[in-house]
């Protein structure tokens, strides 16, 4: 393949995997999903596993048009090995106290608290109590470590 040629592969199968990733974590996971992947134990894995499962599953069911429409050039064992490490690093920091204990490491742990009750300037209500919001560092962290590797995922998919 002529490096335009898997350059245009990359992006085209990054903005599937995108736009999918997008829809399976936020539509397909469910709530008791999102709320008990992080737990200790069997119940946080398995609940954590039934996501990854259907966050994979939507990856492959928008990918799949989109390399059959523009005829892209991807090997079956490409998909296969992108797809699965997308999905064993999705799982990794979706368990929640890998990705916290990472941001530590990182010196990104006053971030990672940001937005949550954890956090100094954490959001008040008037009365100045606690002011639940999606728009934490953690959620921002998660987001971008899966984006991360989306694109090593693509970059996978349209080399091999």
């Amino acid at each position: 393949m002529q490096n335009t040629a898997a350059a245009a592969v990359f992006a085209a199968v990054f903005i599937a995997l995108y736009v999918a990733h997008s829809v399976g974590d936020h539509w397909v996971q469910s709530s008791c999903q999102a709320a008990h992947k992080g737990r200790p134990g069997w119940p946080g894995r398995l609940a954590c596993a039934r996501h990854v499962i259907g966050l994979t599953l939507t990856k492959g069911v928008l990918l799949l048009p989109v390399v059959l429409v523009l005829g892209l050039d991807v090997s079956a064992a490409g998909l296969t090995l992108g797809l699965g490490l997308d999905a064993a690093t999705h799982y990794w920091a979706d368990r929640r106290t890998t990705l916290q204990k990472l941001a530590q490491i990182c010196g990104k742990a006053e971030f990672y608290s940001l937005g949550t009750p954890a956090h100094e300037a954490h959001p008040v209500t008037a009365e100045g109590t606690y002011a639940p919001t999606l728009g934490t560092g953690a959620y921002a962290l998660d987001q971008s470590w899966h984006i991360l590797w989306l694109g090593i995922t693509a970059l996978i998919i349209a080399s091999i």
